[in-house]
C-alpha cells in the first residue's frame, strides 16, 4: 500500500515562518545557521506529531525544548566557536553579505570624512578653536550628528523626503538657537545649550535609528541598546587612537620632526568626529556576535555603583552636612545619578524578559533605591540653596533633572518590587523606561529653547 504524502499544515508553516523571521531579525545567529536551526525544529515537530500532538501543540513544545534564542545562540557558539573568531566585520561568510557590508562601509567612511570636513570647515571661515571655543561648543553636535542621522536614514531606507521631513526641522531649530539667540559669551544659558543640545539631537538620531517608528517600544529599546554599545565602542576607539597618536608623536620626535601642531589641529578633531560614525557602524555590524560588551560591563558596575551610593549616604548621614553641600558635589552626584540611569536602562534592555528574578535583579533594586535616597537628599539641598540664594539657570536645570530622575527611579523601584514578588511581568519595567524616554528629550528641548530667553540669555 502506497503511503499518502502528508499535506503541509498551513498554520504550522505560518508559525515556523514567524519563528524564522524572529531569529533572522535578532541577528544572534548567522543566516547560514538559520536553516540548520529550522531543520532541528522541523525534526522535533515531526517526532512530536507522531506521538499524537497537533501541529500547533508540537510546534510550541519543540520551541520550548530548543530553549530561548540566547540559549540557542550560546549552543551554536560552543559548536562553531571558530566562526566567532573568524567573524570579522570585513569577512562575513556569505558573498551577498560581503557585498552589502562593503557597500555600507564605503557609505560610513564617506560620511565620516564629510563629518571631519564639517568640523574643520569653520576654521576656514575664520573661527579659531581657541578664540571661538564657545561657538564650537554650541555647534559641535550640529556639525557631526546630521551625518550619523543620515547614516541611519540610509540604512533604514527612510528616503530623502521622509528624512528631511522628520530630521531636518530639529537640526534647523537647533542651529537657530545656537547661533541666533544672543547668548552672553561664557554665560550659564550658553553652557546649558552646549550641554543639552547634543542630548536633544541624539534623540533625533534615535528617530532615524528606529526608522521613524518612534511609537514602537521595542524599537526604542533597540535604540537604548545601541546607545550603550556605541558608548563602549567609541571609548575603545578613543583609547586605541590615543595610544596610536602617542606612539606616532614619540616616533617623529625621535627622528627630530615636530608634528604636534598637525596632530592637534587635524588628526585629533577629525579622528574624534570620524570615530562617532565608525563606532555606530561597528555596533550595527557586530550585532551578529552572541555576546556584546555593554551587558557584561553592566553586570560588573551595577553592584559597584550601588556600594558607592551607599557609601555616599553613610557619609552624608555621619557628617550631618546634608544641607550645606558643595556646589561641585551636587554636580558630581548628578553625573553619578545619570550614570545610574544608564546602568538601569542598559541592564533592562539586555535582560531576558521571560527569565525568573535572580540575584542581579535584587542588586538592581538596591541600586535604584540607593540612587533614590541620594536624589532626595540632593533635591533638599538644591531647594534650600535656591531659597537662600535665588534661582539661576544652572540651579533650575539641575533641579528639573533631579525631579525627572526622582519620578523615574521611584516608579522603577515600585515596578522592580512587583517583579521580584512576581506580581508584575518584567515587560512592565521595560515599557515604563521606553515610555519615559520622551521626557528626557522634552526636558532637553525646554533647557535649549526656553531657558535662554527666560533667564535673559545670561
Amino acid at each position: 500500500m502506497t503511503a499518502v504524502p502528508r499535506t503541509p499544515d498551513a498554520g504550522l508553516e505560518a508559525q515556523i515562518g514567524q519563528w524564522r523571521g524572529y531569529v533572522q531579525r535578532h541577528r544572534a545567529i548567522s543566516p547560514a545557521d538559520v536553516d540548520e536551526l529550522e531543520g532541528h525544529l522541523r525534526d522535533q515537530v515531526a517526532d512530536l506529531e507522531h506521538t499524537g500532538l497537533s501541529g500547533d501543540e508540537a510546534f510550541l513544545v519543540a520551541v520550548k525544548r530548543m530553549g530561548s534564542l540566547d540559549q540557542v545562540s550560546r549552543e551554536f557558539a560552543r559548536e562553531h566557536s571558530e566562526r566567532l573568531w573568524k567573524q570579522l566585520v570585513l569577512t562575513p561568510e556569505l558573498p551577498e553579505a560581503s557585498d552589502t557590508r562593503s557597500r555600507e562601509l564605503v557609505v560610513v567612511l564617506a560620511l565620516a570624512v564629510a563629518a571631519a570636513v564639517a568640523i574643520k570647515a569653520p576654521a576656514l571661515a575664520g573661527y579659531d578653536l581657541d578664540d571661538d571655543a564657545s561657538w564650537y561648543a554650541r555647534n559641535f553636535a550640529l556639525l557631526v550628528l546630521p551625518f550619523l542621522a543620515g547614516y541611519f536614514s540610509w540604512k533604514r531606507r527612510l528616503g530623502w523626503a521622509r528624512s528631511l521631513r522628520l530630521l531636518a526641522p530639529p537640526f534647523l531649530f537647533g542651529a537657530l538657537v545656537a547661533n541666533v539667540y544672543p547668548h552672553a559669551e561664557g554665560g550659564s544659558t550658553e553652557v546649558l545649550v552646549a550641554i543639552h543640545l547634543p542630548i536633544l539631537l541624539w534623540f533625533v538620531v534615535g528617530l532615524a535609528y528606529v526608522g521613524g517608528d518612534w511609537r514602537s517600544h521595542p524599537r526604542r529599546m533597540d535604540f537604548i541598546r545601541f546607545t550603550g554599545e556605541w558608548a563602549v565602542y567609541y571609548t575603545l576607539l578613543a583609547l586605541g587612537g590615543a595610544v596610536l597618536v602617542g606612539l606616532t608623536l614619540a616616533g617623529f620626535e625621535a627622528i627630530g620632526l615636530e608634528i604636534s601642531s598637525f596632530i592637534e589641529e587635524w588628526v585629533l578633531p577629525c579622528g574624534a568626529v570620524g570615530a562617532i560614525l565608525v563606532a555606530a557602524w561597528l555596533v550595527e555590524a557586530k550585532q551578529s556576535v552572541v555576546e556584546n560588551i555593554a551587558p557584561v560591563l553592566t553586570r560588573v558596575f551595577t553592584p559597584l555603583t550601588a556600594l558607592m551610593l551607599l557609601a555616599y549616604l553613610v557619609a552624608f548621614l555621619a557628617t550631618g552636612n546634608v544641607v550645606e553641600v558643595d556646589r561641585d558635589l551636587l554636580i558630581l552626584v548628578d553625573v553619578i545619578l545619570v550614570l545610574v540611569l544608564g546602568l538601569l536602562l542598559y541592564a533592562i534592555s539586555a535582560r531576558d524578559p521571560l527569565a525568573r528574578p535572580d540575584l542581579f535583579d535584587r542588586l538592581q533594586l538596591l541600586l535604584v533605591l540607593s540612587a533614590l535616597l541620594v536624589d532626595v537628599l540632593m533635591l533638599v539641598a538644591m531647594l534650600i540653596r535656591i531659597t537662600e540664594f535665588g534661582a539661576t539657570p544652572n540651579k533650575t536645570a539641575a533641579l528639573g533633572l533631579n525631579l525627572i530622575l526622582l519620578a523615574n527611579l521611584a516608579w522603577s523601584a515600585r515596578l522592580s518590587v512587583g517583579f521580584l514578588r512576581r506580581r508584575l511581568p518584567f515587560s512592565a519595567l521595560e515599557r515604563w523606561q521606553t515610555s519615559y524616554l520622551p521626557v528626557y528629550a522634552a526636558w532637553a528641548a525646554v533647557v535649549v529653547l526656553v531657558f535662554p530667553p527666560a533667564f535673559s540669555f545670561t
